[in-house]
């Protein structure tokens, strides 16, 4: 039971680490920022396919204008000719690529529009990349600041006024501690130096010898 407690506090720290990682502002910024690049470089690139329809759509008009030209030409001359038949098939392409001209300028408008509308939207998303750009140097320059004034408490918690007021307690009984045992020791020794001295005479000699000085005469000393 013990190894597979082991292994489910370890699989649940890698689980909190990796959601902690995730929630991590710095990297959730450059995640955002690399999601936006990679839009502006979609967009782009449908930007340049619409580009490229819209340049082959005018070219088709302009072939197709050329074509409405020459057809309006060659029944001129057909006509000029007495050719009739001739007249009638020119004029008959003339007004066939006139419609398809119609249809390919509604055509050509409708493409302008999504072009147009696809270069604001790029021109928007850019906007947003650079201001996402700006926002994220102040948002680290704020994380970054909010990073070391959290490293700076945590170092501060450690060094608590009551840890130290205990620590100085602790310090002073050492001290007290320490003084006693001097003292202590001093009595021992004064004790030890008196007792042997006093071990060697009763009370009945020391007074024998106090009633025997009281006896004798007192001599005066020599000048």
């Amino acid at each position: 039971m013990g190894i597979f407690k082991r292994i489910k506090r370890i699989t649940m720290a890698e689980i909190n680490g990796l959601l902690d990682n995730c929630e991590n502002p710095v990297a959730m910024l450059n995640e955002y920022s690399r999601e936006m690049e990679e839009e502006i470089e979609k967009g782009q690139k449908a930007l340049a396919r619409q580009i490229f329809v819209e340049k082959k759509q005018a070219a088709l008009i302009l072939d197709t204008q050329d074509l409405v030209a020459k057809r309006a030409r060659q029944a001129k001359l057909a006509l000029e000719h007495g050719e009739e038949e001739m007249v009638k098939l020119a004029v008959q392409e003339k007004l066939i690529h006139e419609k398809q001209l119609s249809l390919y300028k509604e055509q050509y408008e409708a493409i302008k529009t999504q072009t147009q509308t696809l270069t604001e939207k790029l021109e928007e998303l850019k906007g947003k990349y650079n201001e996402l750009q700006h926002k994220k140097i102040l948002l680290l320059s704020r994380a970054n600041t909010a990073q070391t004034i959290k490293q700076i408490q945590k170092a501060t918690f450690s060094f608590q006024t009551e840890n130290i007021e205990r620590g100085i307690a602790r310090a002073e009984e050492r001290i007290m501690l320490m003084e006693a045992e001097v003292q202590a020791a001093s009595q021992f020794s004064a004790t030890t130096h008196e007792e042997p001295y006093r071990n060697l005479v009763n009370d009945e000699e020391l007074n024998e010898e106090i009633e025997r000085l009281k006896s004798e005469p007192v001599l005066l000393e020599k000048e």
